[in-house]
């Protein structure tokens, strides 16, 4: 159910699909965010990196609602107050969230996952004994293809590898058509072949037009990437650009990187 917040004066339009500005998170007395201001473009993906206690987690759940910034503007899709709404209201906008850990239906097929996730009645009988119309046959193979799981489509998941796994669950989440996508650590624990086919599949996203924010610490993985990195500390942005640019930042080296 949705939850509003009165207001008086509408939210203003804004050419970012997602824009961030002020945004301050408070936990007794420690700011995990701090006038933290952010912008990603419709189509772009943008890496984050930062030290542990940066406020990376915080900025996530800040976007989906988890978490009510104490000051700032939180604005997607050209202008929607994300702070006057919900969690569930937010994921129905098209914010799609995948966690570090994957969550799969371990006894079910790949396919049967994608099918679960699906836009539509997705209580699991109807989904699951339903006949599969010709628009659902279709974009359940561009999934398949897009993850690269098309071959193992009648696969258990519980019999996948962490790294398909984490596709399979990425995959989910394109099943619901998500405008903005907010990926937290893909490549925790994956072989180097599966961090490759991870940057390949990101990219095959981004190119699909979704937005995707990818947090992650792999710094291969992000220049594998080639997309603009912002770099936060203390709740802010402390360099923002090319790879390249941010990892020569001193304060980026003195703070994160190690010399």
């Amino acid at each position: 159910m949705t939850t509003l917040v009165p207001t008086d004066a509408p939210a203003p339009l804004t050419p970012s699909l997602l824009y961030l500005d002020g945004v301050t998170v408070s936990f007794d007395g420690f700011r995990a965010l701090n006038e933290l201001s952010l912008q990603i473009a419709p189509g772009e993906m943008r890496a984050i990196i930062g030290p542990n206690g940066a406020g990376k987690t915080t900025m996530m759940d800040v976007i989906t609602g988890k978490t009510r910034p104490d000051t700032g503007e939180v604005l997607f899709d050209r202008g929607v107050d994300l702070t006057r709404l919900d969690e569930a209201a937010i994921a129905n906008l098209g914010i799609g969230r995948k966690f570090q850990k994957p969550t799969v239906f371990e006894s079910h097929t790949v396919e049967d996952n994608i099918l679960l996730a699906l836009k539509g009645d997705r209580r699991a009988r109807a989904v699951l004994m339903a006949r599969t119309s010709a628009e659902e046959a279709r974009r359940l193979d561009e999934i398949l293809e897009i993850a690269g799981l098309t071959a193992q489509r009648e696969r258990l998941a519980g019999l996948l590898s962490h790294g398909q796994k984490q596709w399979l669950e990425i995959g989910m989440l394109l099943a619901q058509d998500p405008k903005l996508l907010l990926v937290d650590e893909p490549v925790a624990g994956m072989t180097d072949a599966e961090t490759e086919a991870t940057a390949a599949l990101l990219k095959r996203i981004s190119a699909a037009d979704h937005s995707v924010v990818v947090v992650e610490h792999d710094m291969a993985f992000v220049r594998a990437l080639g997309v603009k990195v912002t770099c936060l500390h203390e709740g802010s942005v402390l360099a923002e650009g090319a790879i390249d640019t941010v990892s020569e930042n001193p304060r980026v080296i003195e703070v994160y990187l190690g010399r």
